[in-house]
């Protein structure tokens, strides 16, 4: 019978890893945290069928036309998500004029970006921080090593090479930590200006439409 051999990377030595980072490891363990539960909330968040629902210009026009996009309608679509916020806030304005209607769905764009780019502070705060942590736990075992160093010479290159590389697994954590942070973050922003520009261009289309400058074409319903 063919036995297989043992996962290297035990949960046991996963344990002695973080044991021998020192007490440095605490703060970069909940950096990792941190950064695990913002990036899985965003990447729910963002999803683009949940920020940009592809009918919901042309339903709300349809509504409109319709005469069907009462007070009540219009607080659900200001609720279903942030499209139809920047949506309701125009149309609650038809009346006030273009300008006016342009300079809701300005203001409703930043508030809907404000709520999207929610908790992406953490993200640029671990990124920064779990580096600077690592280094200063690498520095701390180098001190010890160097102390030892002085203390008890150099004849046991064993046990230094063994304090050097302790040493340096902070460096690692923090780094391992850090550049997932940068890529979500980079990601997340571009996603959220994507958004931005798509909210804005569909409702100055139905801005267009409402005043006759434009037929609202592609939106899922004949002008």
């Amino acid at each position: 019978m063919i036995k297989l051999a043992p996962f290297p990377f035990r949960e046991t030595k996963v344990l002695e890893i973080l044991v021998a980072g020192g007490w440095l490891m605490i703060p970069i363990l909940a950096c990792s945290v941190a950064v695990v539960t913002v990036v899985v909330d965003r990447l729910r968040v963002l999803r683009r069928g949940k920020v940009l629902p592809p009918r919901l210009l042309g339903q709300v026009w349809s509504a409109l036309k319709q005469g069907r996009l009462d007070r009540e309608r219009l607080v659900e679509l200001r609720a279903s998500s942030p499209l139809g916020f920047v949506l309701a806030a125009a149309l609650a304005n038809a009346a006030a004029g273009r300008e006016v209607m342009k300079d809701s769905i300005e203001e409703a764009a930043n508030l809907v970006v404000h709520e999207l780019e929610r908790y992406l502070d953490v993200l640029s705060i671990a990124a920064s921080v779990a580096p600077l942590l690592g280094l200063l736990g690498t520095v701390v075992g180098m001190i010890e090593v160097f102390t030892a160093i002085v203390l008890q010479g150099t004849g046991n290159t064993a046990v230094l090479a063994g304090g050097i590389s302790e040493a340096l697994i902070t460096t690692a954590a923090g780094l391992t930590v850090a550049i997932p942070a940068v890529v979500f973050l980079r990601l997340f922003e571009r996603r959220i200006e994507e958004y931005a520009v798509a909210m804005e261009e569909q409702a100055l289309r139905l801005v267009d439409a409402i005043h006759g400058d434009r037929p609202l074409e592609g939106a899922g319903v004949r002008g």
